[in-house]
């Protein structure tokens, strides 16, 4: 028996390092995991917005003529504080994906705009907004050609 517990206690230490390492690569895992989910989630939450852009443009479509259908170029996202602290870091990124999206997706219904394309990202109240909330309008291009009247005539 006491050989037994001798055996036990060398066996003990030569476990150690597998356990440090089996510490460490659970450690790694459960990391590698949640960069994952997180990239999952952000990538779920991105195509949802695209959708909801998307979607902004088809409802709020105006049918000026056979040829014409005039849809929102300005879109505001209003985000959640937290979310929109997360999501700042690349928001210059992001609003040009999202804008290109809604070019492509004008392109292919017929769509026309009034001006150039912009998202903007904004944080609002948590109790104002659950997830996100897209408005949007249209917003003619500043007509820079017209000049303007001096002001010495009136």
């Amino acid at each position: 028996m006491e050989e037994c517990a001798r055996h036990s206690g060398g066996q003990r230490q030569k476990m150690k390092p597998l356990a440090a390492l089996e510490h460490t690569m659970e450690r790694w895992s459960n990391a590698l995991w949640t960069l994952l989910i997180r990239s999952a989630r952000r990538q779920h939450d991105q195509s949802e917005l695209v959708r909801t852009l998307h979607q902004e443009c088809d409802d709020r479509a105006l049918i000026l003529d056979r040829r014409r259908i005039l849809v929102p170029n300005a879109f505001v996202i209003e985000l959640p504080p937290e979310s929109h602290e997360q999501l700042t870091s690349s928001s210059r990124q992001l609003d040009s994906y999202l804008s290109n999206h809604v070019r492509k997706h004008a392109a292919e219904q017929g769509y026309t705009f009034a001006g150039p394309v912009a998202v903007r990202l904004t944080p609002v109240e948590r109790n104002k907004v659950d997830r996100f909330r897209v408005r949007s309008h249209i917003a003619p291009t500043p007509d820079t050609t017209r000049e303007e009247p001096d002001p010495q005539y009136g």
